[in-house]
């Protein structure tokens, strides 16, 4: 296992120390140790790329440590009142489709090469803004309302990057046929 893969899985094995921190209301820990898992997330992707590090573990390790970790965040900050429900309710409900639609195409008999858009990536990256906004704003500076601008944010890049990971997965689903021979028009 190269250095990438290593960071992610220490970003993986950071969930349950960060949920755990949260919910027996240490979130100043909390906020740190989240802050370190981001920043594995930033140096895995770094060492997987300018080091060469790249392996098909990682390329599904990855993806999965973030959606685990945001996915724990959001729920766990959510029942302590940190975050609005419907945030997550469509947080959670994008990656659902998702799982549900690569399942779907894959019962279908196609493949799924899964490479982020410009859309996920900023998708995720607000996510994070969001679980780190709702921690400091609600936890240090007892502002809860000053987060509400990453909350309407982060539903609009989650919502447009599952809406354009639907339009590939349909392209995938509806592959265009083989061209029909051009028969020329009938003339009379």
């Amino acid at each position: 296992m190269g250095l990438a893969n290593g960071l992610t899985v220490v970003r993986i094995i950071l969930i349950p120390v960060f949920v755990t921190l949260l919910v027996y209301r240490r979130p100043t820990t909390a906020l740190v140790v989240f802050l370190l898992a981001s920043l594995t997330d930033t140096l895995d992707g770094y060492f997987a790329r300018h080091r060469g590090d790249q392996t098909r573990l990682g390329a599904f390790l990855d993806p999965m440590a973030d959606k685990l970790l945001l996915t724990a965040s959001f729920i766990t900050l959510t029942y302590l009142k940190a975050i609005p429900f419907w945030i997550t309710a469509v947080v959670i409900s994008r990656d659902l489709v998702l799982m549900l639609g690569a399942v779907l195409i894959h019962m279908s008999g196609g493949t799924i090469h899964p490479s982020p858009t410009w859309l996920g990536k900023a998708s995720t990256f607000f996510q994070m803004l969001t679980v780190l906004a709702a921690m400091v704003m609600v936890y240090i500076f007892e502002l809860p309302a000053a987060a509400k601008p990453f909350f309407w944010i982060t539903a609009a890049f989650t919502t447009a990057s599952g809406i354009q990971y639907l339009y590939q997965g349909t392209r995938l689903l509806n592959p265009p046929g083989p061209r029909e021979p051009h028969e020329p028009p009938l003339v009379r």
